[in-house]
């Protein structure tokens, strides 16, 4: 996967998470990070190594609870918001917060890849 697949992974990770904190109070389990890479590698027709997807799940982890703190909805139905759920479970690119997330997500990216 290139940068920019990885980045938008890492977003729709990201808001996963945040939409599993609304709805639970609780952080997605690591089971359900993997299934939700699948998810979205599948809908998206990509591939992705093991070690890439461990790595954005840990991305995840630390972003979501960053992102976090940024003004945003907290509930479930301002979150779902975030998606177009016409066919799918796409995020809406439309939405400045998801265009936000995605360029915390490239510049996390582009940071590890200095390291």
């Amino acid at each position: 996967m290139d940068e920019e697949a990885k980045a938008e992974l890492l977003t729709f990770l990201i808001v996963g998470q945040l939409l599993a904190y609304a709805r639970s109070g609780e952080w997605m389990r690591t089971d359900h990070l993997i299934e939700s890479c699948q998810i979205w590698l599948s809908s998206n027709g990509a591939r992705c190594d093991w070690l890439d997807r461990a790595k954005l799940i840990e991305a995840c982890r630390q972003m979501s609870q960053e992102v976090y703190t940024l003004p945003l909805p907290r509930d479930e139905a301002g979150l779902l918001k975030l998606f177009n759920l016409d066919g799918g479970w796409f995020l809406d690119y439309r939405s400045a917060l998801v265009r936000d997330i995605h360029a915390l997500s490239l510049a996390h990216l582009r940071a590890v890849d200095r390291q």
